[in-house]
């Protein structure tokens, strides 16, 4: 599967954000970029697609919410809470809150 440029930016984003300077995880984290763009159109209430058509810039408060739950996906690929928080049986909620705070700031709240 051939990237878009979306989820090359954000595969770029999420690497920084994990200080990952190797190529080795790529795919699976490529994975993460288009698992959390899917949750985001979801949790918006957006069409599925919305964020890859360039008609739709997605807002900094979404990728950063994708930013986020990629690196927690990647960092808990094993079922753990892992990174800096690892000894803290809350972090895995504190991270999704987070994201969902992030998120509903673009939600599509109609009925």
């Amino acid at each position: 599967m051939k990237p878009t440029e979306l989820q090359r930016k954000l595969m770029r984003k999420i690497k920084q954000n994990l200080i990952l300077s190797h190529n080795e995880d790529d795919e699976l984290i490529l994975r993460h970029a288009i698992t959390g763009i899917s949750y985001a159109e979801s949790y918006q209430h957006l069409p599925d697609g919305y964020y890859s058509n360039k008609e739709h810039q997605m807002p900094a408060t979404t990728e950063q919410a994708i930013i986020m739950l990629a690196s927690h996906l990647y960092e808990s690929r094993d079922g753990s809470t892992a990174g800096f928080f690892n000894d803290n049986i809350m972090a895995s909620r504190q991270v999704w809150d987070t994201v969902h705070s992030l998120l509903r700031l673009d939600r599509v709240w109609g009925v």
